[in-house]
């Protein structure tokens, strides 16, 4: 496996960038949803997890978690094949609970469109969305986005959740890969 020194192009978002806006949109997600009642925070696998992990410690009221894996990328991984599978669905009833669905990224709009189409057929209190990264360039179906973390550029991104060939998600930055110099199988 390729060290990700050698393919870094440069850090997009440093950890403490990243940390700063989270802890600001756990603020925000506790002042909006003071109140309301039932919040269930609804995580996108696998790119979301270090997301939720850090946002719901920023979140100072009540809330639980479930997951949803969904996928529309197709072998290699790269490109969204524009059709998504549902690998593993929710355990829990949404009906009446409001709910908050946390994303790594969106890009073209088509997973995300896709999974508050079928959530909405469940009838939530409401239901909306917190993202880290939006990549609105990529932008092929507009998606509502409630809590976005960064807008960022059409460059392919890993670390901090984010994955290239299902590596290096551990990493506590976002950065940007070179690809001319990333070699897939080395």
């Amino acid at each position: 496996m390729q060290d990700y020194h050698d393919f870094l192009g440069e850090v997009l978002i440093s950890s403490e960038d990243l940390q700063r806006r989270i802890t600001e949109l756990g603020e925000q997600i506790s002042k909006d949803y003071a109140g309301k009642g039932e919040l269930l925070l609804i995580c996108i696998l696998r790119g979301g997890v270090l997301f939720l992990t850090d946002l719901m410690r920023q979140i100072s009221i009540p809330h639980a978690i479930e997951f949803m894996a969904v996928s529309s990328y197709g072998v290699g991984g790269r490109q969204s094949t524009g059709q998504i599978r549902i690998s593993l669905d929710l355990n829990v009833d949404i009906f009446n609970k409001h709910v908050l669905l946390v994303e790594d990224i969106i890009d073209s709009g088509h997973t995300l469109a896709a999974i508050l189409e079928l959530l909405s057929t469940r009838k939530p209190a409401s239901l909306n969305v917190c993202t880290l990264l939006d990549k609105v360039e990529r932008r092929e179906v507009e998606v509502p986005i409630k809590y976005c973390g960064f807008t960022i550029p059409n460059k392919f991104v890993f670390g901090y959740g984010l994955d290239i060939d299902d590596y290096y998600r551990n990493l506590p930055f976002i950065g940007v890969v070179d690809l001319n110099k990333y070699n897939p199988g080395s």
